[in-house]
């Protein structure tokens, strides 16, 4: 431990307020919606060229790496001695679409809130790690490498950080900066989709001794998941993060009025707390078919598992975990402390790579929503206390 006491005697408060608002403003005025959730959204290939400048000037190692065609990571290495442990800072470059939003990217400041889309999702908290990273490399080399990735696709299926991972970028552990309010997660929840479908057999609807309603079919359907998510609920839950949960997403079903529906198509999602896998989903929905299709032989239904991604779990007592807590507090108060998120983030395949992961990032509001702001002195507070931590954790 004497390594990361040497850093508590540093001042704090050296980062301006002001090029905090400059660089969260440089980030929020560029599009960078995620073209697989809003066709014609820009992608990240943009924002990453703005954010591989930055570092580059700062005097980082640079490289843009292209996850797609459009898609891009940009990747900064503030290169250390060779003899201390290295730290990875990440974020995600994309956002959700801007419908309903007046403004989206003016970057707004009032109050001491910036509003954006991406302020809070993640722009601030990236904002964060490079300006933390700016003044690190104006200061004395550290003992191990930092690593800066911005990565694309988060929004969606994270196909920049599965990219970022497949070409060999390790580091021993990682600080996501997902908007946690500046508290420090080490835990987050899974999940899958899946779709189920039910099969009935048209007929005109003057003539239900010829048809079977598909969407009657579904109703049982439905049913079976409302008891399931009751057993999530009363069975052993999670300290951090409680229960898993499931639920329907979109359903479709039917071709008019006079008919009686052929099909009927089930979206659905599961959260995952750790010791669940897509595979307990797997179970539960063939469970559930197997049940309804005896119950009653003219009852039809398949299903297919889609997209899923593991739950996080960093132990609490890990060296980044502490590391960051005891700089966190010392550059913020009682405020920062352990927690948890319920929402999914790439530190889960950091995680499962073999990188130690938690979240830390700066409050704020509007996640998804029609008004999104950042605090500024979050943000602020955040590019102090990840300035210390990467001092404490890499060495000096």
């Amino acid at each position: 431990m004497p390594r990361l006491y040497r850093f508590f005697t540093r001042e704090i408060g050296l980062i301006s307020s002001a090029r905090i608002v400059e660089v969260v403003t440089d980030l929020v005025k560029i599009e960078s919606i995620n073209p697989g959730l809003v066709p014609g959204g820009s992608g990240e290939e943009r924002i990453a060229r703005h954010v591989l400048k930055f570092l580059a000037a700062s005097g980082l190692k640079t490289q843009l790496q292209e996850v797609e065609t459009g898609r891009f990571n940009a990747v900064g290495i503030l290169k250390g001695s060779g003899t201390g442990r290295s730290l990875m800072l990440t974020g995600h470059l994309d956002t959700v679409g801007v419908a309903g939003m007046e403004d989206p990217f003016s970057a707004r400041v009032e109050d001491g809130r910036l509003y954006a889309r991406g302020a809070q999702d993640m722009k601030g908290g990236l904002a964060a790690a490079m300006v933390a990273v700016e003044e690190l490399a104006r200061g004395p080399r550290l003992a191990g490498d930092l690593i800066v990735a911005a990565v694309a696709d988060e929004e969606l299926e994270s196909a920049g950080a599965r990219r970022l991972i497949e070409t060999g970028a390790m580091a021993d552990a990682a600080i996501v900066m997902e908007p946690t309010g500046l508290e420090i997660a080490t835990a987050h929840k899974g999940f899958a989709w899946a779709e189920v479908a039910t099969r009935g057999r048209a007929a005109h609807g003057s003539r239900p001794e010829e048809g079977l309603d598909a969407i009657f079919f579904m109703g049982r359907v439905l049913r079976e998941i409302e008891r399931l998510q009751a057993g999530l609920n009363n069975g052993a839950a999670h300290p951090l993060l409680g229960h898993g949960s499931i639920h329907a997403s979109l359903i479709s079903g039917g071709q008019e009025l006079s008919s009686y529906p052929a099909e009927c198509r089930l979206s659905l999602e599961r959260r995952f707390i750790p010791g669940e896998t897509p595979a307990t989903l797997d179970r539960e929905l063939s469970q559930i078919l197997s049940r309804l299709a005896q119950q009653d032989p003219q009852f039809r239904a398949q299903y297919k598992l889609g997209y899923a991604a593991q739950p996080l779990e960093t132990a609490p007592e890990s060296a980044v975990a502490q590391t960051l807590l005891l700089c966190a507090q010392r550059v913020i108060g009682s405020r920062s402390r352990l927690a948890s998120q319920s929402f999914w983030t790439d530190a889960a395949l950091f995680s499962e790579a073999g990188i130690s992961s938690v979240l830390f990032g700066p409050g704020g509001a509007g996640l998804h929503g029609s008004v999104e702001y950042v605090n500024l002195d979050d943000v602020r507070l955040c590019a102090e206390t990840l300035a210390d931590c990467a001092r404490a954790f890499c060495g000096s």
